[in-house]
């Protein structure tokens, strides 16, 4: 009969601030699911992290599902702390920059209530339209700089699941679209980090007034603006006397499309270093001041147009709820964006979501936030190792130059690894002994397909 694996220190001291909600049983079999997706190269279910933590034979294996799918820990409460873990070590100071997009978890089965059918934005373009099914996820990063990788990373840790419409009708409830949600969100973020100055950077989907309007004095958010926006200039001071209701906007500005076919707008040209992760870009902008406004719907906007010098992309407009936003500044906190869809790829590649199988509501409101985190916290626990300047793994056809994330996942593993009485023998010499039920593990994960 197996008992229960020997757990790494280094694990154990690693998730130490995340232990205060969880019960000793709950605590011990949640550090071993993670010990075992950090360690299983394939599908992240609770059957292979059991099995790669030499526990396949065990009976009582329903206790480690439990951990998921019905016993009490606040998942809100882990995000906190990893928030603040993250803060700590990445962004101790100055303004928080923070990314939300959603993305399509494809999934199928009957019994998942939460499912619905999505435009998928990965296999879909401009002239081809591909329908998924599966589950609609709205992420929370932070895009903090990663000394030892070179550049910013996203790094996730608050998710929320989005149920589609379908299963809002078929519960009775009122459907909450990406807005309402995006709303919840960053206010909770708001609440969490009040003393800290909070910098949003989205897509088009979250360009909405009504949003806008509910965080603006809150936080300041980032997005793009379409080019044919109505903008108009604040309402003049109202006189005393004045009969009838206030004037609400001023007079109509120029759109961002006729600012850019007139010959009389004045361009500003600058470079911007790191434009989406790449080198050096010359850009012309403009920008200037605006209320955003449709009947019934206003809200102050600084807005932000930009052409390439080369002529590579076409123009765009962004808009900043802070109407003294800097636009250079604008930009380079938006291009942070594309960090986001790094991570997304990233965690499918590495962390293995879309592999997970549950159909439980509550394992399955669980699962993919803990795995998008999971990819926080090996950034977070890989820093003191590769922060030594350990050169990334190469080959003769890829000089690679920093490392990625699959070198922090890699550390991370030979740091369990290495931890669990890989070496009992004396350490000189080129012969290490290895505990039969280690090398059986190993053998294990060798040999069997992922």
């Amino acid at each position: 009969m197996p008992v229960q694996p020997h757990l790494s220190e280094p694990l154990a001291a690693w998730l130490r601030p995340f232990m205060a909600d969880l019960t000793k049983p709950t605590w011990c079999h949640a550090l071993t699911l993670i010990a075992g997706a950090i360690l299983v190269p394939g599908r992240r279910t609770v059957a292979a992290m059991l099995q790669v933590m030499g526990l396949g034979q065990l009976s009582t294996f329903t206790n480690y599902h439990r951990v998921l799918n019905r016993n009490r820990w606040s998942s809100r409460a882990a995000a906190k702390r990893l928030l603040h873990l993250l803060l700590g070590a990445f962004v101790p100071d100055g303004p928080v920059i923070i990314g939300i997009d959603e993305t399509i978890e494809r999934r199928w089965g009957g019994k998942i209530k939460a499912r619905g059918i999505y435009r998928d934005p990965v296999r879909s373009s401009r002239g081809h339209f591909v329908k998924a099914s599966g589950l609609r996820w709205i992420s929370v990063m932070l895009l903090a700089p990663i000394p030892w990788a070179g550049r910013i990373w996203a790094l996730p840790f608050l998710t929320a699941l989005a149920p589609s419409e379908r299963c809002a009708r078929e519960q009775g409830r009122r459907h909450k679209k990406l807005t309402d949600w995006a709303r919840q969100l960053l206010l909770l973020l708001a609440r969490w980090l009040p003393e800290r100055r909070l910098i949003v950077v989205a897509d088009s989907s979250y360009a909405a007034i009504e949003l806008l309007a509910a965080i603006g004095s809150r936080l300041t958010m980032i997005t793009r603006l379409r080019l044919d926006a109505r903008l108009f200039d604040p309402p003049s001071p109202r006189r005393p006397g004045t009969m009838g209701r206030p004037r609400v906007s001023g007079a109509r500005q120029p759109t961002p499309a006729e600012r850019l076919t007139d010959p009389n707008t004045r361009w500003r040209r600058v470079t911007v270093a790191g434009w989406y992760g790449r080198t050096e870009r010359q850009i012309d902008l403009i920008s200037g001041t605006a209320l955003w406004y449709h009947p019934g719907k206003r809200v102050p906007i600084r807005w932000l147009l930009v052409r390439d010098v080369a002529g590579e992309f076409e123009p765009q407009g962004f808009l900043s709820t802070d109407l003294d936003a800097d636009p250079l500044e604008m930009l380079r906190w938006f291009v942070r964006r594309w960090s986001v869809e790094v991570t997304f790829a990233e965690v499918r590649r590495h962390v293995g979501v879309e592999s997970q199988r549950q159909w439980s509501d509550l394992a399955i409101a669980r699962t993919t936030p803990a795995l998008l985190g999971l990819f926080s916290l090996v950034t977070l626990w890989a820093k003191d190792m590769l922060d030594d300047g350990v050169l990334p793994r190469r080959t003769a056809w890829y000089p690679k130059p920093q490392p990625t994330f699959s070198d922090a996942l890699a550390a991370v593993r030979y740091r369990l690894w290495t931890s669990a009485s890989l070496l009992t023998s004396p350490g000189h010499g080129e012969v290490a002994k290895i505990p039969r039920d280690l090398l059986e593990r190993l053998t294990q994960v060798a040999c069997f397909p992922a």
